[in-house]
């Protein structure tokens, strides 16, 4: 057997998970503070990033957040509504149609900061209005 390398083996009893790594969140000021730290004449990007507990990498994120304008907080007001019209694509004033013999498929899609919400299909102003209000909270 060879022991000149040897392989450290934790065993965790049955019914116990590992605990999971979480995740730490810094606040933006405080990472353009750290931006900011290596931004100084002779700064070096791992030792700030060391002494505040950073990976470095994530340091060089930041900093191209930051020359790009995209490291500043977002102002956040209450969501607002805009004004829509539902039009049949093609659709003329005056063109009578019967509701029975069109055949319209649509899609109404709203894109999200935490994802996007899309409905297919025939979309009336019912389905407008449901998705709206689901918006609105």
């Amino acid at each position: 057997m060879d022991t000149s390398n040897p392989v450290a083996i934790e065993a965790v009893p049955s019914g116990q998970a590992l605990s999971p790594i979480k995740r730490q969140r810094r606040s933006l000021d405080l990472k353009r503070q750290i931006v900011e730290e290596t931004l100084a004449p002779g700064a070096s990007v791992a030792r700030v990033a060391r002494a505040h507990g950073v990976n470095a990498n994530q340091v060089f994120a930041w900093r191209r957040r930051y020359q790009r304008g995209l490291l500043t907080a977002a102002k956040r007001g209450k969501p607002s509504l805009l004004a829509v019209r539902v039009a049949e694509a093609g659709a003329r004033a005056g063109d009578v149609q019967s509701q029975a013999t069109r055949t319209v498929s649509g899609m109404i899609q709203v894109e999200l900061p935490k994802g996007k919400l899309r409905v297919t299909g025939y979309v009336d102003g019912e389905a407008l209005r449901v998705v709206l209000e689901a918006l609105r909270g």
